[in-house]
């Protein structure tokens, strides 16, 4: 259960800076729903590491809910925000991806 617990942070952790993005583009009281978004986001994702550290090492959860944020935001950036998706930018992510799952496979 704290593995999902996890996987979830993770996803509002990208939720969270999809949200900064949009307020960034955003104007008036559009913003300041964006930003909202982002301290929602925020608190859940926080609140979802602490109870996944309840059971996870701290080393392990925080590269693994660092990780999943990282990929996400790489990937939003790309799919949302139109940035660029050069090789470079894509082999890095893939080991990114790879070194999480390798955290999972050697956690107990």
């Amino acid at each position: 259960m704290s593995w999902i617990l996890l996987v979830i942070a993770g996803l509002f952790e990208v939720a969270f800076a999809a949200c900064l993005g949009k307020a960034k583009e955003a104007t008036g009281i559009a913003s300041t729903y964006w930003y909202g978004g982002f301290l929602l986001c925020l608190g859940v994702s926080m609140y979802l590491l602490i109870k996944a550290t309840e059971e996870l090492p701290i080393g392990t959860a925080y590269a693994v809910w660092t990780g999943i944020g990282a990929v996400g935001t790489v990937l939003i950036g790309i799919l949302v925000f139109k940035e660029p998706a050069t090789f470079w930018r894509l082999f890095f992510i893939t080991t990114l991806i790879a070194s999480i799952v390798g955290l999972k496979v050697v956690s107990h």
